[in-house]
C-alpha cells in the first residue's frame, strides 16, 4: 500500500534587533518608490520609529538597465527614537545589475542581499557597464548572498490567472516586498488593503498582486536559504496619534499653524519645480483655513505674486530650488530694497542648473547669503532647516517670532534637502 510523508517545513530561527536599515532598488519601472513606502507604512503601523530616504531620477527615464536609470527607497526603523534615514545598509534588495552597482558600496559586510538573478544576463550586464557576473567571480562573498529569479518565481505563481507577460513582470516587487516581509516578521493585511483599493477596478490585478506577494512571504518560509527572521519591537514612543509625512508636508503645516497663531492671511505663489512642488500641493487643500494658494506662470511671477501679497498683509511665502533662486533674485532684491517681509523656502536640489531635479545637494548657502541684485544688504534672518522631522512648527515659528513685536521677520530664506523634503 502507498503511503505519503508529510516533509516538515524548515525551522527558522527569530533573532530580536534594535533596528535595521533596508533598501530597495531597481530601474524607474520595478516599483522601487511603492515597495518602499509599503514596508514603510507597515513598519510605522505596528510602531516602530522610522526615516525614510527615497531616491529617484526624473521624470525622463533612462534606458532600462542603465546606471542613470536606478531609482531606490531607503529605510530605517527601531525600537527606539531615529533621527536620520540610516548610513551603511543591513538589507539590500536590488532588481538588476545597474541597481547592485550602485548600491552595494552601501551595504555592511555579512548584510544580506537578495538579488533578482534572472536580470543578470550578458546583455543586462553590459548595460550597467560590467565586465563580469558578479553572482559568479565571487565579488560578493563578503555578503549573504540570496540569488532569487523573482521573474521565473512571480511567473509560476501568477501563470494561471491569464494575464500577459509584461503585467506579471510588473508583480515582482510584490514578490520581493513579500520577502522583506517574511524576513521581519510584519503582516501583509496593510498592503493587502492598499492593493484592494489602488486596483479597485482592476480585480485581476488586485489577485496578481496579492499572489505574488504572498509568493514571496511563503518562498521564504519553505527554502533552507534563509536561517534567520529578525523582529524589531514596537518603539517606546508618547502614546497618541500619530501620521506618516514627508518634509515638505510638516514645513506646510508648519506654515499654517504660523498663520494661525499670528492671525495673518497665508498666501503662497509659486511656480512647480522639483522638489518643491509638493508644498503647493499640500497648501492647496487647506482653504478653509484662509490659505490661498497661486501656480504661476514663472519662477519671478511667483515671488512677485508673494511680494504683493505681503504688501496686502498677508503672511507670504514662495518655494523653489537651486535654479528657481536663481531668477528670483532680482525681485528678491526689490523686496529687501523696500522691506516687503517675505518667505522663501528653497528645496535644494543637485544644482543650479535644470539638470539635476531629483538629486539631493547643499549648495544653495552662499546663493542665499550673497546673490542678491539689491546689493550687501543682509537679511533678518536665514534659517537652516535639520534633517530632522519633529520640528516644523519650531522653524517656522522662528519666522513669526524673528521679528519685532512677534510680526513677521522682513526676510527669510528656509532651506531644506531630500534627507528631510
Amino acid at each position: 500500500m502507498a503511503t505519503t510523508t508529510d516533509i516538515p517545513l524548515p525551522k527558522h530561527k527569530r533573532e530580536v534587533i534594535e533596528r535595521a536599515v533596508i533598501r530597495f532598488a531597481g530601474d524607474s519601472g520595478d516599483g522601487m518608490q511603492v515597495t518602499g513606502s509599503q514596508f514603510t507604512n507597515t513598519v510605522a503601523l505596528y510602531g516602530n520609529d522610522i526615516a525614510t530616504f527615497p531616491d529617484f531620477p526624473a521624470e525622463i527615464r533612462a534606458p532600462a538597465g542603465t546606471l542613470p536609470g536606478v531609482s531606490g527607497y531607503q529605510l530605517h526603523f527601531s525600537s527606539n527614537e531615529i533621527y536620520t534615514p540610516g548610513d551603511a545598509v543591513d538589507v539590500l534588495i536590488v532588481m538588476n545589475p545597474a541597481a547592485l552597482k550602485m548600491n552595494i558600496a552601501d551595504l555592511k559586510a555579512n548584510g544580506i542581499l537578495i538579488v533578482n538573478s534572472d536580470a543578470f544576463a550578458e546583455t543586462d550586464l553590459r548595460k550597467a557597464q560590467m565586465t563580469s557576473n558578479p553572482l559568479e567571480d565571487h565579488s560578493l562573498d563578503k555578503f549573504r548572498l540570496f540569488s532569487v529569479e523573482l521573474e521565473r518565481l512571480t511567473k509560476v505563481a501568477l501563470e494561471h490567472l491569464g494575464l500577459d507577460a509584461k503585467s506579471i513582470s510588473r508583480c515582482k516587487n510584490f514578490f520581493a516586498l513579500g520577502m522583506c516581509y517574511w524576513l521581519y516578521n510584519r503582516s501583509m493585511d496593510g498592503t493587502k488593503r492598499y492593493i484592494e483599493d489602488k486596483f479597485a477596478k482592476k480585480p485581476l490585478l488586485v489577485e496578481a498582486n496579492k499572489l505574488a506577494m504572498k509568493a514571496g512571504y511563503s518562498y521564504c518560509e519553505a527554502t533552507e536559504a534563509f536561517q534567520i527572521s529578525y523582529e524589531i519591537p514596537p518603539a517606546q514612543l508618547e502614546p497618541g496619534l500619530y501620521r506618516n509625512m514627508s518634509g515638505n508636508q510638516a514645513l506646510a503645516l508648519g506654515f499654517i499653524t504660523a498663520s494661525q497663531k499670528s492671525g495673518l492671511k497665508l498666501f503662497q505663489g509659486s511656480y512647480p519645480i522639483t522638489p518643491a512642488s509638493d508644498i503647493l500641493h499640500e497648501l492647496s487643500q487647506y482653504k478653509d483655513f484662509g490659505v490661498i494658494t497661486f501656480q504661476a506662470e514663472d519662477e519671478i511671477a511667483a515671488i512677485t505674486s508673494a511680494i504683493g501679497a505681503a504688501y496686502a498683509g498677508a503672511l507670504a511665502l514662495t518655494t523653489t530650488s537651486g535654479p528657481g533662486m536663481a531668477l528670483k533674485t532680482e525681485a528678491l532684491g526689490l523686496a529687501v530694497a523696500v522691506e516687503i517681509p517675505l518667505v522663501i523656502c528653497d528645496i535644494q536640489r543637485g544644482g543650479p542648473s535644470t539638470g539635476l531635479p531629483t538629486k539631493t545637494e547643499q549648495a544653495d548657502l552662499l546663493q542665499a547669503l550673497f546673490d542678491r541684485a539689491a546689493g550687501p544688504l543682509p537679511f533678518e534672518a536665514v534659517v537652516d532647516w535639520a534633517a530632522e522631522l519633529r520640528r516644523p512648527r519650531f522653524v517656522v515659528g522662528k519666522v513669526i517670532d524673528n521679528g519685532p513685536n512677534g510680526k513677521l521677520a522682513l526676510h527669510v530664506i528656509l532651506r531644506m534637502n531630500v534627507f528631510a523634503g
